[in-house]
């Protein structure tokens, strides 16, 4: 009976939009070592609140979140959207992560798993196996080690790049957990790494970031060369090391997974509407997006990406990362935007903006087309700039970055 149920509930997942459904027990963890010892090496930065005790604890499997849980069904909700044309390859425009160019995903998902509890319950009733179901939903929402529970599941292996992969559907899709209080007959985990002999996408990593796997076979990552972690978690300096290797990324990035074998041939489209761009996140100009942000104060910004994963950066972390792209872009254009950057009232933002005109004059020159500009608006900040940090940076841009 309970096999019954598992088949009509993948049937009804697919009917709410999601792309795959599996089972897995609410067994301890077997990678909470690794991700101690992961911790243990400062691989995760800022990211503090990974290494909470009470985070960690929590980690060990999920009853350690809910001590009812009886079975755990894990679902995939596939984001993946095609680049405009010219993106990522013109420097010009930035580039943000596709899992954050629609509505967020939270929320989405989150609905959709809201719906297929309820339906679990209606479902078990009608069956007799139970009065009624209860369960709790996370989406990226509390310390539970995700993929594992997918892995585990018989939805994918983990990567070199440390994300799942799909055997039929590539990486693209967000994981969501459904903790239940039903047994139900779990899937057969995944085991095989299917990654083989591809480097593929620790090649193309700008930073690094990427370690491939240690000696048990876990993939590793250092987190604080992470693109999407400078952009994203980071709330203080990019280190100047890492700032060209990100390009025009202004918002995550998705190299990793563009150059997966596995995504090239199986990955598609999302179905799912609310995972469209949203006007202004596909390819935007990184000089109208830095205008825009420059106008805006924290509470303006709040409205603007009101619903969009992009509101994690705020206001300052977004505009640090697009004055570093329009940096490497490193176009004479971006020198009177540059300039009014240098007039904001964040340090992160003056900083960066410093960095960005000091790359520039390093290319052109002076006297150069821009060059000329781009000194003397170093110069004249540098008479007012009080913060120490900043000055540092106005100092090194005048050298030519």
């Amino acid at each position: 009976m309970g096999g019954e149920l598992v088949t009509a509930l993948r049937k009804e997942a697919r009917r709410l939009g999601l792309s795959a459904v599996g089972v897995a027990s609410p067994a301890p963890s077997e990678h909470l070592g690794f991700y101690t010892a992961w911790l243990g090496w400062g691989f995760h930065g800022e990211m503090h609140y990974l290494a909470r005790p009470d985070a960690v604890r929590r980690r060990g499997g999920p009853a350690e979140s809910w001590p009812d849980v009886q079975s755990v069904v894990v679902a995939l909700h596939e984001y993946a959207q095609p680049d405009p044309p010219g993106v990522p390859e013109d420097p010009s425009r930035g580039v943000v992560a596709r899992y954050a160019r629609g509505e967020d995903y939270h929320d989405v998902l989150k609905a959709r798993l809201l719906d297929l509890l309820e339906w679990l319950g209606r479902e078990a009733r009608t069956r007799g196996l139970a009065d009624r179901v209860q369960g709790r939903v996370y989406v990226d929402t509390a310390p539970i080690l995700e993929r594992e529970l997918a892995r585990r599941a018989g939805l994918g292996w983990f990567g070199k790049n440390t994300m799942l992969i799909h055997p039929r559907r590539g990486s693209f899709f967000f994981v969501g957990i459904l903790l239940v209080d039903l047994p139900l007959p779990p899937d057969p985990p995944f085991t095989a790494d299917r990654c083989g002999s591809c480097t593929a996408c620790l090649e193309a990593c700008p930073t690094g970031a990427l370690l491939g796997r240690d000696r048990t076979g876990a993939p590793m990552m250092d987190a604080r060369l992470c693109i999407s972690y400078l952009t994203i978690e980071l709330k203080g300096p990019i280190p100047l090391h890492l700032r060209p290797q990100i390009g025009n990324r202004i918002f995550g990035c998705d190299i990793c997974q563009e150059v997966c074998p596995w995504n090239r041939k199986f990955a598609s489209d999302a179905e799912e509407p609310a995972y469209r761009a949203s006007p202004g996140l596909d390819g935007p100009s990184l000089l109208s997006l830095a205008e825009e942000l420059l106008g805006m104060d924290d509470e303006a910004f709040g409205e603007r990406f009101s619903g969009s994963p992009v509101k994690r950066a705020r206001r300052g972390g977004l505009l640090r990362n697009v004055v570093v792209a329009l940096g490497n872009w490193g176009s004479r254009q971006a020198v009177p935007i540059l300039a009014r950057a240098l007039e904001d009232l964040e340090p992160l933002v003056r900083g960066h903006a410093a960095w960005a005109l000091g790359r520039i004059l390093g290319r052109l020159g002076v006297p150069g087309d821009g060059g000329f500009e781009a000194a003397e608006a170093l110069l004249n900040r540098r008479t007012v700039e009080e913060n120490p940090w900043v000055r540092e940076e106005l100092e090194r841009a005048l050298l030519g970055g």
